[in-house]
């Protein structure tokens, strides 16, 4: 280590005198001391191991004043106390995001959140006996009507639903799936490492693209515990293919005697092809088969919370309650109360398609979106007339969170140029700004897709774009 290291290294900054003049300015007040501390060390820290890993040997690297440090002290603290979850603006025209948290809740379902949350409820009471009662029943009757189930039961989320069963029916045995359905779902989730923690043995049977019932059925011996078959929610086989229909595999399992299961995934109520979407098959439709259980999200095509939503045969159903490991993975009060209002919405599909955003969106006509679209380019050429290039085109969204995966929705863009701005900076400002607006890059543009936006986000979006473009003017109307 050469002299000049040395030197920088005694003269690091000394944490009682950082502290010393944190205290006497009161900067971070009622703040717990170990807390500062902490902070304060992590700066020395932070200067040392920038000092140690210098290799430049002529002396260029100088220590910040004292004050500097203590800057940095103050405003590494106070940054604990901003929120990190943030609401953002999305304007990518992907309805179901996964990265932006999926599906917007409807008013009601918000409301029920803040109803449930502000007090105590009967999460677990019956209110009828007096006693003790259990929180799937909050929807199950609900969720049974809907889908013609015998039997419900919620957990945290889709994974976690495809686990319990798979614990529950078939740890130590197998189950078979086709190799066609072993699907990755998003964030590195495969289906064969879920089996694996479940404790059941993966079966394979068929080839990647064809998959008869003869397959399933060879494959069916001693060792069997289920017979899964799995939506494939996030991708499309097309060409040479072939597959055995659900309601032949129900059929087999009853003569063996064993429990089928089918992994929606994204779990759909409506009919979409009735509004010019790819055909989804539909939970009721599923059920209908004699399957035994059927799994799928929340958060997806259902419009409602995250969660992982299960349905089938009362015997069944009731093997998957008791096991321990349903505890570890149920629903809590919040989603419970978010789902119910949810649910509620689909007693009157008219309903359900106009106030669940996440149906809204994907059966909007394309010319209620133009006009939306329109509307919103008026508003910014009128908050920043300057320096701002501003059309309307067409274009393309798409579902999203692994749903309709071959369907683009026809939409209307607004397209942005800014003067002496790049495409890439002027993203980036956008996405840092207070409330962050997530938009898709494009033929040298920033685009909005109107598809994805709320009117009531434009007044928000415009001020946005007046502030970092450097416009201000006076409050858009």
């Amino acid at each position: 280590m050469d002299d000049h290291k040395r030197e920088l290294l005694k003269n690091l900054p000394k944490i009682d005198e950082m502290m010393l003049r944190i205290e006497r300015g009161d900067r971070l007040a009622g703040v717990p001391r170990e807390m500062v501390k902490e902070a304060c060390r992590s700066v020395v820290e932070d200067l040392r191991g920038r000092i140690l890993a210098d290799k430049d040997r002529g002396g260029r690297f100088r220590l910040p004043a004292l004050e500097a440090s203590v800057e940095q002290v103050v405003a590494m603290v106070e940054a604990l106390g901003a929120y990190r979850l943030k609401r953002v603006i999305n304007a990518t025209g992907v309805i179901l995001h996964t990265n932006l948290g999926r599906s917007p809740l409807c008013r009601e379902a918000l409301e029920r959140i803040v109803e449930v949350a502000r007090g105590y409820s009967n999460l677990e009471y019956d209110l009828e006996k007096g006693a003790r009662g259990l929180r799937y029943d909050h929807v199950r009757q609900l969720l049974c009507a809907l889908t013609g189930a015998e039997d419900a039961l919620v957990v945290n989320n889709n994974a976690a639903a495809v686990l319990l069963v798979l614990n529950s029916l078939s740890e130590g045995k197998e189950a078979i799936v086709s190799r066609g359905e072993l699907i990755e779902i998003g964030g590195e989730f495969r289906i064969p490492e879920v089996m694996e923690k479940s404790g059941a043995r993966l079966r394979e049977v068929g080839t990647t693209n064809r998959t008869r019932l003869a397959d399933y059925e060879r494959a069916v011996g001693p060792e069997t515990g289920l017979i899964l078959k799995v939506h494939t929610s996030n991708f499309r086989s097309m060409g040479f293919t072939e597959e055995a229909d659900l309601q032949s595999l129900a059929e087999l399992g009853r003569r063996h005697s064993l429990p089928v299961m089918d992994d929606l995934g994204s779990g759909c109520f409506i009919d979409l092809d009735r509004y010019g979407l790819e055909r989804e098959p539909t939970v009721r439709e599923s059920l209908s088969t004699g399957v035994d259980v059927v799994t799928f999200s929340g958060d997806k095509l259902l419009g409602g919370p995250q969660a992982g939503i299960i349905l089938g045969k009362r015997g069944i159903l009731e093997r998957i309650r008791v096991n321990p490991l349903n505890r570890a993975l149920r629903i809590d009060k919040l989603t419970l109360a978010a789902l119910e209002a949810t649910m509620v919405k689909y007693l009157r599909p008219a309903e359900a398609l106009s106030d669940l955003c996440v149906l809204r969106a994907l059966t909007e006509p394309r010319e209620a979106v133009r006009k939306r679209a329109r509307k919103l380019a008026a508003m910014i050429r009128r908050a920043v007339p300057r320096g701002l290039a501003v059309s309307v085109m067409d274009g393309t969204s798409m579902a999203g969170g692994g749903s309709l995966p071959t369907r683009e929705i026809p939409t209307a863009l607004i397209g942005l140029t800014a003067e002496g701005l790049s495409v890439a900076a002027f993203e980036e400002r956008l996405r840092k700004w207070e409330v962050p607006i997530i938009v898709r890059v494009a033929d040298d543009q920033v685009l909005l897709d109107a598809r994805t936006l709320d009117p009531e986000e434009f007044p928000v979006l415009c001020g946005a774009l007046k502030a970092v473009l450097g416009q201000e003017r006076d409050e858009v109307r």
